[in-house]
């Protein structure tokens, strides 16, 4: 039984909704951050008593060799994250996204901790000529993002062992509010821009993205910590609630936020467009999805209108790749 869990990037978007769920149904969560969005994200659960937090950097071993200690599980989120971020410094991406990767599964498995999960990203597929993409499907990642998720994603499966459970998530790109909210994912940009300044741009329109709730992914990783492990040792399941084209999309944030939003087409030479498939998912473990991208859309609008995303279109910390470049990354 899976009592106690390490959320590496637990300050981040998901994790920042990940860990009150995890505190909220009994597990001693331990989070490993160096919170460079925003230091005091986790403040409104800090002095909760199932939870401790260390401030550091993932590819410092001595700290993730600390933090290991005495868990039961790992869900590893923490990442220089999406193309735009990885492509700033391409040595630093590999630097944290795969040779810190390597050494914390490394230390989880020395450290006796019996489940690890991935987050990985659909982005491993890159571009794909089938209508349904599916997890057997070959990796083509045409970014160093994409890259070093596959690596990893190979790594991680090729250590599993029967007492150190691995699987890794493919996440769709996530939408919805969070305390740690990202104003640079797809869903979230729309509805950003249609509260706040009344029109959006769609560049292009018909290429399809697949989206998920967050709250259908916080819900999954706690699911696959006490999944049994011959159903998820070694596994690797896409998470997707819906595949939509980018015009739809916008069309759905018009219809909820109001009429009087504008929707302005334009040209792009970004015609990327897949379709990824959770069959696996939901016949292996018998999974649901309880959110839509509608839901998303309404949660955004109701944080907007009641505050809770102050200044939305100026503080930098919403859009990842504006804060590392003027953090700068190292």
């Amino acid at each position: 039984m899976i009592k106690s869990v390490l959320v590496t990037g637990g300050g981040g978007y998901v994790g920042a909704v990940l860990v009150p769920h995890l505190l909220y149904n009994a597990y001693k969560v331990r989070v490993l951050d160096n919170f460079m969005f925003d230091d005091k994200v986790l403040d409104f659960i800090r002095e909760h008593p199932n939870l401790e937090i260390v401030k550091g950097d993932i590819r410092d071993g001595k700290i993730v060799k600390e933090s290991c200690r005495g868990m039961d599980a790992v869900i590893h989120l923490a990442a220089i994250s999406n193309d735009p971020c990885c492509d700033l410094k391409p040595e630093i991406t590999k630097e944290v996204n795969y040779d810190a990767v390597i050494q914390l599964v490394d230390i989880a498995k020395k450290s006796k901790i019996k489940r690890f999960i991935n987050a990985s990203s659909s982005s491993v597929y890159g571009i794909k000529e089938e209508e349904n993409v599916t997890e057997d499907l070959p990796l083509e990642p045409i970014t160093y993002y994409a890259k070093y998720k596959a690596e990893t994603e190979k790594v991680i499966r090729d250590v599993a062992s029967d007492d150190f459970v691995t699987v890794s998530v493919r996440p769709a790109t996530v939408c919805g509010y969070s305390p740690s909210m990202r104003l640079d994912l797809s869903v979230n940009i729309m509805t950003n821009l249609a509260v706040n300044k009344g029109v959006m741009t769609v560049f292009g329109g018909e290429q399809r993205r697949p989206n998920i709730h967050i709250q259908d992914m916080v819900d999954l990783y706690a699911v696959l910590l006490n999944a049994p492990k011959r159903l998820i040792n070694r596994e690797i399941f896409n998470a997707n609630c819906r595949n939509m084209k980018m015009i739809d999309i916008a069309n759905t944030v018009k219809a909820i936020v109001g009429e009087h939003v504008k929707i302005e087409v334009t040209p792009t030479d970004d015609n990327r467009s897949y379709y990824t498939s959770s069959e696996k998912l939901i016949k292996t473990l018998n999974w649901q999805y309880r959110y839509t991208v509608e839901d998303a859309i309404r949660d955004m609008k109701r944080a907007f209108d009641n505050g809770l995303i102050p200044s939305p279109l100026d503080d930098l910390k919403y859009y990842h790749v504006k804060m590392m470049v003027k953090k700068g990354v190292k």
